[in-house]
């Protein structure tokens, strides 16, 4: 069994390709692409590229080709290259093909028919307990992981303290503490993010969970989407 990760096509979960660190993956309409999706609409002939990061061992990357339609990570746009996690979803233009990332313990742990990833609790049959909610899996429409600074504003602190500090600049035993205290303050305030966890409703509804771990956050996600796979198979 092979142990690199995989790209899976989310409408066709039998379709799959495995990722080698040593040869990057084309992903477009060009016969000679690694993923040729000649048929798909939307896609580039040249749209997009997954390869291994250079600086940092085992990361994968997802790059952007100049498509004229895009290419979405978790529902973001791709404006350069962008690391990828176990689960995450890669669509190629606003109504093209979805594309899985498998990262390979989680390919090997679905393999052996264990979970990669806690599943969400569901309290009944074609329900999903979310945020104090319990929600119709049948309604749910996505599941996407959003990290975000905790303290947004800690930049724009450490500034005003700098700036004011400079009144005690004749007072070097006041001025140089102060100035350490805020750098202290913005690296320590300024490196703490937070993951929120958005499940959205076919009405648009959404319920948000925050996670201070992004691979907790992932985790719960990649459950979720496993939970909804059996209820889209049942849509009309």
């Amino acid at each position: 069994m092979s142990s690199h990760p995989r790209l899976l096509l989310r409408d066709d979960p039998g379709r799959s390709v495995p990722l080698d660190p040593r040869t990057p993956l084309s992903i477009g309409r060009d016969p000679a692409s690694g993923l040729c999706l000649s048929q798909a609409q939307g896609v580039s002939r040249h749209h997009a590229l997954v390869r291994v990061s250079r600086t940092r061992a085992g990361q994968w990357l997802l790059c952007d080709l100049g498509s004229a339609n895009g290419t979405y990570l978790e529902g973001a746009r791709l404006r350069d290259c962008r690391p990828l996690s176990d689960g995450d979803e890669i669509r190629l233009g606003l109504q093209g093909p979805v594309l899985q990332f498998r990262a390979a313990a989680a390919s090997a742990a679905s393999a052996a028919g264990r979970p990669a990833a806690p599943v969400v609790a569901q309290p009944a049959a074609g329900q999903l307990d979310f945020a104090g909610q319990s929600l119709p899996l049948d309604r749910i429409r996505s599941a996407y992981v959003r990290s975000r600074r905790r303290h947004p504003q800690a930049f724009s602190w450490w500034l005003l303290l700098c700036l004011g500090g400079l009144l005690l600049l004749p007072f070097p035993w006041l001025f140089w503490p102060l100035q350490l205290g805020a750098l202290a303050g913005w690296i320590l305030l300024g490196s703490r993010w937070e993951h929120l966890l958005e499940v959205t409703l076919q009405d648009g509804l959404t319920y948000r969970h925050r996670f201070d771990s992004l691979e907790t956050a992932l985790a719960h996600r990649n459950g979720i989407r496993r939970a909804m796979a059996p209820a889209a198979g049942r849509r009309p």
